[in-house]
């Protein structure tokens, strides 16, 4: 017969493959949150020459959502953003909303927003614990996913590959992976914290 230790060891190296219903409101309602922080994010957008795309903090969330919510829920963050922007609402870095939005330069990278989080989530599930290598490794891939997504739909708009490419990736290369190493240490402080409140919940009356 299984002892207790063994069998919690056993649920914790084997999550359940479908969540409660009050962790499926408490997951919908940060995708939500996350959701609206792209949003903000997307607000903080600086103009650089020589490419129509904006420095923005955008890939701070997407990568955060992965990280903290996993696959699913990481990606209906990014899918809510999206679809707030595709009803109309000014939430994107240039001017401009609705479906046609997806047309202009920065189309792509929105696409790529989805796939980001999806696979962060997927390389790095919250649920097992990563470790700080493994959710780099994760955001690094979120990274590429963004970045190729970007560039591919800028070569529709630009003259060769190489010319897309010095627009859509050289110029936010290092600066997305700087967001990456951040929201690396945030997902790590965010899971030490969940495991403090859930000791600590068991001592409580």
């Amino acid at each position: 017969m299984k002892d207790a230790s063994s069998v919690m060891s056993a649920k914790a190296e084997n999550p359940p493959a479908s969540l409660p219903v009050d962790k499926k409101w408490s997951y919908t309602i940060a995708a939500a949150g996350f959701a609206l922080l792209t949003v903000a994010s997307a607000k903080v957008a600086i103009p650089l020459p020589g490419t129509p795309i904006p420095a923005t903090l955008q890939t701070l969330p997407v990568l955060l959502a992965g990280l903290v919510l996993g696959a699913r829920f990481g990606a209906l963050s990014q899918a809510a953003y999206l679809g707030l922007g595709l009803a109309g609402l000014p939430v994107f870095a240039l001017p401009g909303a609705g479906p046609g939005y997806l047309f202009g330069p920065t189309g792509g990278y929105l696409i790529g927003f989805l796939g980001a989080s999806y696979l962060v989530g997927t390389i790095a599930p919250p649920a097992r614990g990563a470790s700080f290598l493994r959710r780099l490794l994760a955001v690094v891939a979120g990274i590429a996913i963004i970045h190729a997504a970007g560039v591919l739909w800028l070569g529709f708009l630009f003259p060769s590959p190489g010319d897309a490419w010095r627009a859509g990736s050289l110029p936010f290369l290092g600066f997305d992976l700087a967001k990456g190493v951040l929201a690396c240490a945030l997902a790590g402080a965010s899971s030490r914290v969940a495991r403090m409140d859930s000791w600590t919940s068991r001592f409580s009356v």
